[in-house]
């Protein structure tokens, strides 16, 4: 879907603060609303019976959320000499990122345990992800932004019929007023960090069960662009999950990378200190390339930060020309049109290997949004 880039109906306050950011990732959500009709008629008629609600909703989440592709990028294993190198790519979902994922599996969860409105805090993608899933569900979704932020994505999630709260201050600052609207009014908590964390790591971890249905095993390793943690928390607990049960022979090496000094889990790991620690806010600058990625309090990063140390993985930086760089190499080499913040777990995998060659073995990429 092409966005308008029309928001002057958000805009307030002093222009020179304002950030235009073009995290937006695009995907087919309203397409997919009209292809399912018939079952969003159901899932979301608050008249049906809870039963026949759950299964018309669980028949959408299973036919359209997950089972992305992952494609062996032949052209970019000659261009880095680095063998077997598989790209799963997140932004064949709905919304164009890995965070319908998440979305959808706590709609369902909120359906189920009888919560009418979700809240959450976003910039841009999840708020989309999490609107598009509760329409589907008949709840109300209430996406808390902040004042400053303005992104392309926030038409659509009024035209899913999301109420917009503008909070002052910045995306952490955003959290913690849609925490206190959770508790105050009873809404379910759809922030990382809550107690729907195993939720949400849950529905990440369904990443690494679908890269085992395709390559039998393991990985040696498994790079992921990392915000708050989740995503790689998630995929982490998956592997170790099918590593317990006897279907891998390994747990993969689990890599992180994302924005320059800007990420809490890669300062942490470069630092070599037990637990992530918060970053100034003041010193962090927020661009159009790397906001999907930055964060000066990395919600559930101490969980990303083990998992990474555990596998004997790495973390990296990730400038925002490296990034523009690697999102043009995949698009001329692949034909996949990402995010740059998408390529950050590339980009650690990358550096490595220039810096020390890696093995020969089987390398899998998270790509988590598409660009249009």
């Amino acid at each position: 879907m092409q966005n308008q880039n029309n928001l002057s109906e958000y805009r307030s306050g002093d222009e020179s603060k304002r950030y235009n950011l073009m995290d937006g990732a695009t995907g087919e959500g309203l397409q997919v609303i009209r292809e399912l009709e018939e079952q969003r008629k159901i899932s979301a008629d608050l008249s049906m019976p809870l039963e026949e609600r759950l299964e018309a909703y669980e028949d959408i989440f299973d036919s359209e959320v997950g089972d992305t592709s992952l494609v062996r990028a032949r052209n970019i294993e000659r261009e880095v000499s680095l063998r077997q190198i598989y790209l799963k790519f997140e932004g064949g979902n709905p919304t164009g990122t890995q965070k319908d994922r998440i979305a959808f599996a706590q709609a369902m969860d909120a359906l189920r345990r009888g919560y009418d409105t979700i809240t959450m805090a976003t910039c841009g993608n999840y708020g989309v992800a999490m609107a598009l899933a509760a329409s589907f569900a008949g709840l109300q979704c209430r996406i808390c932004i902040p004042q400053n932020y303005h992104t392309s994505r926030i038409k659509e999630m009024n035209e899913l019929g999301a109420e917009i709260v503008r909070v002052a201050g910045d995306y952490e600052r955003a959290v913690t007023v849609s925490q206190a609207l959770a508790q105050e009014k009873e809404l379910y908590d759809a922030n990382p960090g809550g107690e729907n964390t195993v939720t949400q790591l849950r529905a990440y971890g369904q990443i690494a069960y679908e890269i085992y249905d395709e390559l039998r095993d393991a990985p040696l390793a498994v790079a992921v662009p990392v915000s708050n943690g989740t995503t790689l928390a998630g995929i982490y607990r998956g592997f170790l999950s099918l590593y317990r049960r006897g279907k891998t022979s390994r747990i993969p090496r689990i890599i992180a990378g994302s924005s320059f000094r800007k990420n809490p889990i890669v300062q942490a790991f470069h630092k070599n200190i037990p637990k992530c620690e918060d970053l100034n806010p003041e010193q962090i600058r927020e661009t159009s390339v790397n906001e999907p990625l930055i964060n000066w309090h990395a919600i559930d990063g101490d969980i990303a930060l083990e998992a990474i140390r555990l596998t004997n993985g790495w973390a990296a930086d990730a400038s925002d020309k490296t990034m523009l760089s690697y999102s043009k190499l995949i698009r001329e080499k692949e034909g996949l049109q990402v995010l740059p913040a998408a390529t950050a777990g590339l980009i650690a995998l990358m550096e490595q290997h220039q810096k020390e060659p890696l093995s020969g073995d089987r390398y899998v990429v998270m790509l988590t949004g598409r660009k249009s």
